[in-house]
């Protein structure tokens, strides 16, 4: 898909900050649900398509759903955005081994 073709599909109504303190805090806005963590990866699904956000000893400091507000906090080394029709869970297993 090229970039002129999500950016008509994104709303214009929908507001997302991220806000990377010193790649050791992570506030994230406009989240809809955390669906998995580890102290490596962080996966949070937004109306923006699903954030993945890779590091070392990673913690969710605060999560509320209330406010659509997630703090992770570690060593961040990677943030990524993948469209919600690559859902994680419909990924294979040799898919997951060689990544």
């Amino acid at each position: 898909m090229l970039i002129e073709e999500r950016k008509q599909n994104i709303n214009s109504n929908i507001i997302q900050n991220l806000i990377l303190e010193n790649r050791e805090k992570l506030t994230i806005t406009g989240v809809l649900d955390v669906l998995s963590f580890d102290d490596q990866v962080v996966i949070v699904e937004t109306d923006l398509g699903l954030l993945n956000v890779k590091g070392e000893g990673l913690r969710i400091n605060k999560l509320s759903i209330d406010t659509s507000e997630v703090i992770v906090e570690g060593e961040i080394y990677n943030l990524a955005y993948s469209d919600k029709k690559n859902d994680k869970t419909k990924e294979s297993l040799l898919g997951k081994i060689f990544k």
